[in-house]
């Protein structure tokens, strides 16, 4: 099991653990408010009593859509279960806005009605100031498990019961206001018990709206716009991305799923383009910790973007590989020189269409350019097979340093490999030279070496030179 899928696990159970106490917890406390509003006939606990109903069908969803979110994705939900506690919260704010509603139109009913004679008992203030205690123990519980967890679901019910705090302190105003009317015979304090309860139905309606608001933005895929504007900010800050051209969030519970298209210099190989995407990844993780990231690359053309750079974005497109790329300029106007790798089986009449359509393509993608100019080279068809090693053969050897000597900037050759392929005598070396050398002066001095040492040895097909600089030698 990896570490993310380990705490996956423990979160698991976390939540499921603490759904179950605050289910339990509501049951009892429903039982008891029911039977101290019954005792009393005051309709703050009674209210109470039908608010921690609808609190124990609250958690009871919370519960099973904690343990339903953490399933892992399945064909029929490819982004997982993770919208099962969002809409476990839409649903208990709901029965708030319901058991809200139904406390005020009970009390109303009271007022207009002259309300009904309260029976003092210490057994409703005894279960009320219980119920404050559980109501403050479990919100503070839910809080840091959904903090911890990112449970919506649990933030929710943890808001809700300690909203119910107030509810709680709300009934014990009344219940005392009611039994200060009727110690010191003041009439209009038996409305204390119903007003009570109007005042804290008003108040938890006027959270649970904003409740509300939170779990329709997220079953609508609403994030924060600051949200969205920083995840771009920081992918755009990623070297060698040209830009985000679009960007997708959504949320599912606790899991944020990213959906980007990155806008990538077209010359980039694929191997670049995959360090790009993990760079991006983790700058998306820098604002949306362990968030699914899944990002697409379009190829675009850079800005600064050469003639070179150009012409090998046709090559690319077309699937082929150009070397020895060169522009020349003739009478003010701009040549291109080009080697082409096709295919060794290809007819000639084929190729030759080939090359005519893709020099087309470049005059068309670089329109500075009068006329192009490919030379068309085999590939070979198959992967040659290693060659065997053969005895070094110490003219060659010797031949390729004499003519090394000829030239002052070669400090030496070194690592001299003399390859037979059928027919064909290859060599490859390492030439050391100067860490200062520009690279159109390597270019020179590795082409003079090749020539000089061809004119010596002609039978060698092919010479590959590696350059290094003296430093690399050091090391």
């Amino acid at each position: 099991m990896t570490p993310n899928s380990a705490n996956v696990a423990a979160f698991s159970v976390l939540k499921r653990r603490v759904a179950l106490h605050s289910m339990m917890a509501a049951a009892a406390m429903t039982v008891l408010k029911l039977a101290a509003g019954l005792l009393s006939g005051s309709l703050g606990v009674l209210s109470d009593a039908a608010h921690s109903g609808l609190d124990l069908i609250g958690s009871t969803l919370t519960f099973f859509s904690v343990q339903v979110s953490d399933r892992p994705a399945d064909e029929d939900h490819t982004y997982g279960h993770g919208k099962f506690e969002n809409f476990s919260s839409f649903g208990e704010v709901i029965l708030m806005a319901v058991s809200s509603g139904w406390i005020i139109w009970e009390a109303i009913q009271r007022i207009v009605h002259h309300g009904t004679e309260l029976r003092n008992s210490v057994w409703p203030v005894a279960v009320v100031l219980t119920s404050i205690g559980v109501d403050y123990w479990r919100s503070r519980r839910l809080k840091a498990v959904a903090d911890k967890t990112g449970s919506s679901a649990l933030a929710t019910d943890a808001f809700h019961f300690a909203s119910d705090i107030w509810s709680s302190l709300a009934v014990l105003c009344g219940l005392g206001a009611c039994w200060v009317g009727t110690q010191f015979g003041v009439g209009w304090l038996r409305y204390a018990d119903p007003l009570a309860a109007v005042i804290v139905s008003l108040l938890i309606l006027r959270l649970t709206l904003r409740l509300g608001r939170e779990a329709v933005s997220v079953l609508l895929d609403e994030i924060p716009v600051q949200t969205r504007l920083r995840l771009i900010e920081d992918v755009t800050q990623v070297p060698g991305v040209l830009g985000v051209e679009q960007a997708r969030v959504r949320r599912a519970g606790a899991n944020y799923f990213a959906d980007l298209t990155l806008a990538l210099p077209r010359r980039f190989t694929f191997e670049h383009t995959g360090e790009l995407v993990r760079a991006a990844t983790e700058a998306v993780h820098r604002t949306l910790p362990e968030a699914d990231v899944v990002i697409h690359t379009v190829p675009r053309q850079a800005r600064a973007e050469s003639i070179f750079d150009r012409v090998r974005a046709v090559a690319a497109r077309n699937n082929v590989s150009v070397h020895e790329l060169s522009v020349q300029s003739h009478q003010g106007r701009l040549h291109v020189e080009q080697h082409l790798e096709l295919d060794e089986t290809l007819p000639l009449l084929k190729a030759h269409d080939f090359v005519c359509l893709m020099e087309a393509e470049i005059l068309r993608e670089v329109p500075e350019i009068d006329g192009v100019l490919t030379h068309i080279e085999s590939e070979p068809a198959t992967i040659e097979q290693p060659a065997e090693m053969i005895e070094v053969d110490r003219r060659i050897e010797e031949a390729m340093r004499s003519t090394a000597a000829q030239l002052p900037e070669i400090v030496d050759v070194h690592e001299i490999i003399v390859g037979r392929t059928g027919e064909h005598i290859h060599l490859s070396c390492h030439c050391t030279l100067p860490d200062e050398l520009t690279m159109l002066r390597v270019h020179e001095v590795i082409t003079a070496l090749e020539d000089r040492f061809k004119l010596e040895c002609p039978e060698v097909y092919r010479v590959t030179i590696h350059p290094e600089p003296v430093t690399d030698n050091l090391r």
